[in-house]
């Protein structure tokens, strides 16, 4: 319980100013919170209870409310305006002066000298401005000039939305030189490395920010893909190890389980107390969950459920925290009476409070791997294990005490997708960490363009910024905006999520499904174009580029591999589209029919197909269903394939068989109107008029490139003629060498603080 201001001691009173400077100008960090730690225990001039006061106030887990900054400013104003000057550029003199004056008033004598120099010791420890300082600081210019650091913040604080000061406290956090980069890590030491960070952050509070209050949360599934996003900044490892604790472990239980489940582990869960894995894929069948093979077999004599890997092939693979781990959320088959109920979820303990495998349990270790060897992945069989029935995660589904199965949801298929369907937050993590990837790579290719030289006229003497060649605009430009289209897409997703809490929604799923595999495969294929465009300067491991590549690369095959995602992504659609017609009758076949109309009378149209001027090529209108065309083409023509095969009695195995390309080429075409889209209703929040303007073309250069990207599929369906694909072929090349004069205000907005960055090539050191 926080002390009233009456309470507020002279020795309590001293600390003030320092506190609150550190406080309000980020979070502090481990190291800082453990140096402050120090100085307070070993003050004899301070109390028990004041001490106790302060270390409340240092704890990150629980750091002081609005209404205690509220006391806290008051006090220093009071004591201010009977200051010099000068005294308010030393926080331990502020702190001197307002324990002075609490002790006048309260008619007793302060000796607070060895406190005095412990303020000035942690002053020049912490470097903390003064208050006069803090109180006048603006946002840090990028390039040193003004105009540049304006714009730069204005857009960052666009696309950080209102998970920006969560964003800004684990920036903080990652700063603590605990959290330094280390080179040459061999496997064990990496994994011990990320271990003590990913405890280090639950004890701050971060792995709970997704689960309720009562357990320790903030019931914010923003925040805490906020949290993700910086730490992919920093090392995808820690970000992959978060994940799987707090969210898939952490998450199933929240998601699947119920209030005796959430009683029992969140709070464990939440400060890494109890580490667990998520054990769901297996060896024989990766992506087939649906058939898994272990078995959970239930002995009513008992109470039990018996929890049995049959073969080698049942094996749970590539596990995250299997080495770490105390216990396993294993995704089995339920057998209640005899009868197979499908996939379900059961806690499964697997070690015991010294580390040790518990009977029954087996687990091997994936080794070394492509990337990602902080994360302890491993193989688990289980052997005949015994679990209490009270650890069925019985959300959708429970073994009643007279030993029947009953679930809310009768059908088998129904209740499968509805269970995976809770796990989507995990998706939409990956995505954004494969993103930020992304993101710490164009930044560090960009700033190393814009510092590069490389040949140069003969008539001049300095030779040429590889960025000012077109051909490096053209490798760069269309990455970096893509990058701030997909964060615009992701960031709204998370928060309609965020909102929707945990009910079933199947066009989220789609949404989260397509943009994974978007943002994941972008990924890849813009780290590996921003390492070229880095020369050999990029194949140097402390450039990031190495790290970047290989820890990223299993971001398109996790959480779902990008293939499959997309084809439930169509699937979603000719759902959607077979429900649109039943529901709305002959009204709904009048509008489609309508809009086939319409998109034929556009195609007859030799204007609009030969229309080159600037005003329409860049008219979202245009962009807009020029997107929306080519995802309706592709999905009345895969209707009407499907329809046809029906007809001719052939086997639906058969019929998803032959129309699976048609399916992918369909679900990319949905994720590209989806993004462009988001972009499109996101400009309209951007109310600084000069960021405004820089992000108009950003949004151009985007719209257009992705246009461009399909001009063969535009051409095919006559669509366009040949001397529009060229026009905006044109249009994407100057929109290039347009973005490129913003390339270091666009880079600077991600944020990206310089000791995650890293790489010396981002900080002109050649």
């Amino acid at each position: 319980m926080q002390p009233n201001t009456i309470d507020y001691s002279p020795g309590i009173r001293s600390f003030i100013p320092l506190l609150y400077v550190a406080w309000a100008d980020g979070l502090l960090s481990p190291s800082e919170v453990k140096l402050i730690d120090q100085q307070i225990n070993s003050l004899d001039e301070l109390s028990q209870s004041e001490k106790e006061i302060l270390r409340g106030w240092i704890d990150p887990a629980d750091w002081p409310d609005s209404q205690v900054f509220k006391i806290w400013v008051q006090l220093m104003r009071e004591s201010a305006r009977e200051s010099e000057t000068e005294i308010l550029k030393s926080i331990a003199a502020l702190g001197k002066v307002m324990a002075e004056r609490a002790a006048i008033e309260g008619r007793s004598a302060w000796q607070g000298g060895k406190t005095y120099q412990a303020l000035k010791f942690l002053e020049e420890e912490l470097g903390v401005p003064g208050v006069l300082k803090f109180r006048a600081i603006q946002p840090k210019p990028s390039d040193g000039t003004g105009k540049s650091a304006a714009n730069a913040r204005a857009i960052q604080d666009w696309l950080d939305g209102p998970a920006g000061d969560v964003k800004g406290r684990v920036k903080k956090v990652l700063s603590d030189p605990v959290f330094s980069y280390e080179e040459h890590l061999s496997k064990e030491a990496y994994r011990d490395r990320a271990l003590l960070w990913l405890k280090l952050l639950g004890e701050q509070g971060y792995g709970s920010l997704g689960f309720p209050q009562e357990y320790g949360g903030k019931d914010d599934i923003m925040e805490y893909a906020a949290v993700f996003e910086v730490l992919s900044y920093h090392d995808l490892s820690l970000a992959v190890k978060f994940g799987v604790q707090f969210g898939l472990f952490g998450g199933s239980i929240f998601n699947l389980g119920t209030k005796i489940h959430h009683e029992k582990y969140l709070q464990k869960i939440g400060t890494v107390e109890l580490p667990g894995c998520f054990a769901m894929t297996e060896t024989g069948h990766g992506s087939n969950v649906r058939d898994l093979e272990t078995t959970g077999l239930y002995d009513p004599d008992k109470g039990e459920i018996e929890v049995h890997s049959p073969t080698y092939s049942a094996g749970k693979e590539y596990i995250g925290n299997a080495l770490h781990g105390k216990m396993a959320t294993v995704f089995l088959q339920l057998i209640v009476q005899g009868e197979n109920h499908g996939v379900h979820a059961v806690l499964v303990p697997i070690r015991n409070d010294s580390g040790d495998l518990l009977p029954g349990i087996r687990v091997e270790d994936n080794g070394r791997k492509l990337g990602l060897n902080g994360v302890d992945n491993g193989r688990i069989w289980f052997e005949h294990v015994r679990v209490p029935r009270e650890n069925l995660l019985n959300r959708f589904g429970q073994i009643t005490l007279l030993g029947r199965y009953e679930s809310e949801i009768p059908n088998p298929s129904k209740r499968f997708f509805t269970m995976l369907g809770t796990l989507v937050a995990g998706r939409l993590c990956v995505a954004m960490g494969a993103l930020s990837a992304a993101k710490s790579a164009i930044t560090i290719a960009v700033r190393y363009a814009l510092a590069r030289r490389q040949f140069k006229p003969d008539n001049k003497s300095v030779e040429t910024l590889i960025m000012d060649y077109p051909s490096h605009q053209r490798r760069l430009m269309p990455k970096l905006v893509e990058a701030i289209a997909l964060h615009l897409a992701l960031s709204d997703l998370i928060q309609v999520y965020s909102q929707k809490g945990r009910q079933n929604n199947r066009d989220i799923e789609a949404m989260a499904a397509g943009l994974k595999a978007r943002s994941t495969w972008f990924a890849t294929d813009a780290i590996q174009e921003c390492r070229e465009a880095c020369g050999g300067k990029g194949y140097l491991w402390e450039n990031r580029f190495a790290d970047l590549k290989a820890d990223s690369d299993i971001f398109t095959t996790f959480e779902g591999d990008n293939t499959v995602l997309l084809q439930l992504v169509a699937k979603s659609l000719l759902s959607n589209f077979k429900e649109d017609f039943n529901d709305a009758g002959i009204f709904g076949i009048i509008r489609y029919l309508g809009t086939r109309v319409s998109d034929r009378i556009l195609q007859l149209n030799p204007v609009y197909k030969r229309k080159t001027d600037a005003d329409h090529l860049r008219d979202p209108r245009f962009h807009l269903h020029a997107a929306s065309y080519r995802e309706r083409k592709l999905l009345h023509t895969l209707g009407s394939r499907i329809r046809q095969m029906f007809r001719k009695r052939i086997t639906p195995y058969d019929v998803f068989l032959r129309t699976q390309n048609h399916m992918i080429i369909l679900a990319q075409a949905y994720v590209d109107r989806l993004i462009l889209e988001k972009f499109q209703s996101k400009l309209d929040s951007l109310e600084d008029p000069v960021s405004r303007k820089v992000m108009e073309k950003v949004y151009q250069l985007f719209a257009l490139h992705q246009i461009s990207n399909h001009h063969d599929w535009y051409l095919e369906q006559d669509y366009f003629e040949g001397v529009k694909t060229k026009a905006i072929r044109r249009h994407v090349e100057r929109l290039c060498a347009d973005v490129r004069e913003d390339a270091s205000i666009l880079v600077s907005s991600f944020g990206i603080p310089d000791g995650l960055l890293s790489a010396p090539i981002a900080f002109g050191r050649m």
